[in-house]
């Protein structure tokens, strides 16, 4: 069976120098020419242009949509305004994560749910039909997947702002984690929030799939000015490690609950219920026995996921991502450490690289964090 393909793979597959990879069964880029440094280096710097159409999109529609929406994830629905996007989880019953996922408010009535490209058929049964709410209930708003008519374009730097109004003025209007569904790029409807997945400032475009390659083209050539590159999967996990953003099967999974990843900020217990809210106040009031802590290599060697921690002989964690950083120039990791133990920043722990054991200390996170407009 083949792979599913963006509709833009057309517009890259022939460039020079890109490497297309098998990511959760899509044909995606990994990185363009010039490589993922470079990539990397001109989000943070200028700006870079990322096709995530491969992000699966939830219509979710009908007089009770902002109630299901609201005991479906952890954040709180209820108090978003119209043209808003939050951050949120969703959680089993147990607390650990379904997934985490992007909520756009259209209005009460209507929602649109982003959620990661690996889980969009495990999502949309859990949201459709294999929840504790939509097993207790005779009726539920209408819940529609539009994966496949979309298309997703990331903008993102410090110069997406000049880039995107040099062709569509109004989008530097937007406020961070907020949007606008009235934009057209001549006669392209347009769906562009400001918000992103690289600790930089930008924009997300949603458009129909059909006219995906035009508006492409039409960012890569205002960008050129600007030192826009085409970006790929590799840039984009580099960008997101330096800045803590955490990746559904590394930083949160259906075995880590949002709680245990320091994410605790997005899980509203005002909320009278949420799938979840029983588990995890239980597991904050106990006491969370792990939490995500930032290391930075001492020794020469590559954390890489699942590689274990030790403070002296006790295994105290497990990495959950790790890489070189482009901008810090060092090796950088995110773990799961036990809490508890005394390991504070500056401490120094061990982790055990093909068998030797690999000095590293604890710092604090995100290992990057742009000035300014956040």
């Amino acid at each position: 069976m083949s792979n599913k393909r963006t509709p833009l793979h057309q517009s890259y597959r022939d460039m020079p120098g890109v490497k297309i990879v098998d990511f959760h069964g899509w044909d995606l880029p990994i990185h363009f020419s010039e490589g993922i440094i470079a990539e990397h280096q001109s989000v943070r710097n200028a700006a870079g242009l990322f096709d995530v159409s491969h992000m699966g999109e939830f219509i979710i529609e009908g007089d009770d949509a902002e109630a299901y929406v609201d005991q479906l994830v952890t954040n709180s629905i209820s108090t978003m305004e119209s043209g808003e996007v939050k951050y949120t989880f969703l959680c089993y019953p147990n607390g650990t994560v379904v997934d985490d996922l992007i909520v756009y408010k259209f209005s009460p009535t209507q929602f649109m749910l982003v959620v990661n490209a690996g889980n969009v058929e495990k999502d949309f049964s859990w949201v459709e039909k294999e929840n504790p709410i939509a097993q207790s209930r005779d009726t539920l708003p209408a819940v529609k997947n539009q994966s496949d008519a979309w298309a997703l374009l990331a903008l993102q730097g410090p110069k997406a702002e000049s880039v995107i109004t040099s062709i569509l003025p109004e989008a530097g209007d937007i406020d961070f984690f907020r949007f606008r569904d009235d934009l057209f790029l001549d006669d392209i409807p347009l769906l562009v929030s400001r918000t992103g997945y690289t600790g930089e400032d930008g924009f997300e475009v949603f458009l129909n799939a059909d006219d995906a390659p035009e508006i492409w083209k039409r960012l890569l050539e205002a960008g050129e000015g600007e030192g826009l590159k085409p970006c790929g999967l590799g840039a984009r996990d580099t960008l997101r490690l330096e800045a803590k953003l955490p990746l559904y099967g590394q930083e949160i999974s259906d075995s880590i609950t949002p709680l245990e990843a320091n994410l605790g900020v997005f899980v509203d217990f005002e909320k009278p219920y949420f799938v979840g809210r029983e588990a995890l106040l239980k597991q904050k009031e106990q006491g969370i026995p792990r939490s995500l802590r930032g290391l930075e290599m001492i020794d020469a060697g590559v954390p890489r996921q699942g590689y274990a921690v030790y403070s002296g002989e006790e295994q105290v964690g497990v990495i959950t991502s790790g890489t070189k950083s482009p901008t810090l120039k060092k090796f950088i990791a995110l773990a799961l450490i036990k809490r508890g133990i005394g390991l504070k920043v500056g401490n120094e722990v061990e982790i055990d690289i093909h068998g030797k054991r690999k000095k590293a200390r604890l710092v604090k996170t995100p290992f990057y964090k742009k000035s300014g407009r956040s």
